[in-house]
């Protein structure tokens, strides 16, 4: 048993047909046939989506995503056609809403690995391989790869797991031309993205990407881009391999949920409690300082 705690009831915007109420993001179509897509500050762990929101969360996501799309805009167009608000829309929509491309999107995620970790390692402690790919004797959690590898997984419903597939796979899915472009493409903006992050001090151990193709066949690069819900970020000064590697997500989340304080059994069928203020209010200040160091700019 997974999925929402409490499932939220879409907001009802005149001209907007809801569409989809996914772990954090709500899609609405306009009248023109465009998506419109709201970051909500929900937060998942453990295949659930839990009771408590983190405030600004949502908008976060979205400004940092806007940051990323014009950092890539020479390697890859996105979907983005307007971040101004519906109208009609709650004003709490503000800075968290995006007007999109339809697009038809490709039925995997995208993703690139530079580092061992995560799903990843436990592969590789068991076959030596990621998602089918070999990879060199004596790597432990943490190490850096001799090269950034694409690992594609499948799209997973609310509650589920994504699953990694090997390349073989996506081709079969999607085609040897369409797999080869993603495989590609998502190389080439993994290390656009490494490169931005190590000249801030930080590491980018992973990321996935999701993309679609438009009405002229063009790949579009879609939804959230290189977040703290869509990466693992690490400080590069306290970096050391053999170890887990303090990140810039949801890991004070993760590590109360699993703690004797929350009470929660992950394995059984009951589903998470909330939050504690001081959770919520470190979680919050990570996704900000992430933000803050990646673009710049102060938050608020």
């Amino acid at each position: 048993m997974s999925g929402f705690v409490e499932k939220p009831e879409p907001v009802e915007v005149p001209g907007l047909v809801h569409l989809h109420t996914g772990k954090v993001r709500d899609l609405y179509q306009n009248e023109a046939g465009d998506l419109v897509m709201v970051a909500s500050d929900r937060i998942s762990a453990y295949d659930w989506v839990l009771p408590t929101e983190i405030p600004d969360k949502g908008r976060v996501l979205t400004q940092l995503s806007l940051w990323w799309f014009d950092q890539l805009a020479d390697l890859v167009p996105n979907h983005v056609l307007s971040t101004t608000l519906p109208e009609g829309a709650p004003a709490d929509w503000q800075g968290r809403t995006l007007v999109c491309k339809s697009l038809e999107m490709a039925p995997v995620e995208c993703v690139a690995r530079g580092y061992l970790t995560g799903s990843g390692l436990v592969e590789y402690e068991e076959s030596r391989t990621v998602c089918g790919l070999a990879l060199p004797p004596g790597l432990v959690n943490g190490s850096e790869l001799p090269a950034p590898i694409f690992t594609p997984a499948t799209k997973a419903a609310v509650g589920d797991h994504d699953e990694n597939v090997s390349y073989e796979e996506v081709a079969r899915l999607v085609g040897p031309e369409t797999a080869a472009e993603l495989r590609q493409t998502t190389l080439a903006v993994y290390s656009r993205a490494l490169d931005v992050a190590r000249e801030r001090g930080l590491i980018l151990a992973d990321t996935k990407f999701e993309f679609g193709h438009d009405a002229d066949g063009t790949l579009i690069l879609a939804d959230e881009v290189l977040t703290p819900d869509s990466s693992r970020y690490w400080p590069a000064d306290a970096w050391e391999p053999g170890r887990a590697q303090p990140s810039f997500d949801k890991q004070f989340v993760r590590d109360w949920l699993t703690s004797a304080e929350s009470g929660w059994d992950r394995h059984a069928e009951q589903p998470p409690p909330a939050l504690p203020e001081e959770v919520v209010a470190r979680t919050r200040a990570k996704y900000i300082e992430a933000y803050e160091r990646l673009t710049g700019v102060s938050w608020g």
